[in-house]
């Protein structure tokens, strides 16, 4: 009887370990406690980070305000922020968002760069095969019609352009 009673309260507690917050905060994790599905025993770091930012009583209030199904994407987000301003004080999650919209901006610039650079080739491409069927024309006796000729002068100033 006392060994089924020992079980008993060894289940229990196993299965009422306090979350990564109450046991920062050093109180009972109660039934429905806010933290509980957000902030697991196995990950204190997470909550520790969130709790020196922003505190507790602050993420507890943005968490019970919040619709239920978006609570583990707010959880992220303030992990996420809560992060970035520990190890970086001033800028916090600024410093990344800025550092990677830089990054964005100097792939688009390169991108542009290499679509000019196949239209150059491109033109360079058709305006050698006209002046080579031009060519072929004029040694074969033909004479150059005055389309062919526009053609020829005007695909050679446009690629006149990139140069």
């Amino acid at each position: 009887m006392k060994e089924a009673a020992g079980r008993r309260r060894q289940s229990a507690a196993a299965s009422a370990s306090p979350c990564a917050a109450c046991r920062l905060l050093r109180r009972r994790c109660v039934q429905g406690c806010v933290f509980a599905p957000h902030f697991p025993a196995e990950e204190p770091r997470k909550f520790a980070c969130v709790h020196r930012v922003f505190g507790a009583s602050n993420v507890s209030k943005l968490l019970q305000e919040m619709a239920v199904q978006h609570r583990g994407d707010a959880v992220r987000s303030l992990v996420f922020e809560a992060d970035a301003r520990v190890r970086d004080p001033v800028y916090g999650c600024v410093a990344l968002i800025s550092s990677l919209h830089r990054q964005i901006q100097s792939l688009q610039a390169q991108l542009a760069l290499s679509q000019a650079h196949i239209l150059h080739l491109r033109m360079h491409r058709t305006a050698t095969a006209t002046a080579t069927a031009a060519a072929a024309n004029v040694a074969s006796g033909g004479h150059i019609t005055s389309a062919a000729s526009s053609s020829l002068s005007l695909e050679v100033d446009q690629t006149a352009k990139f140069y």
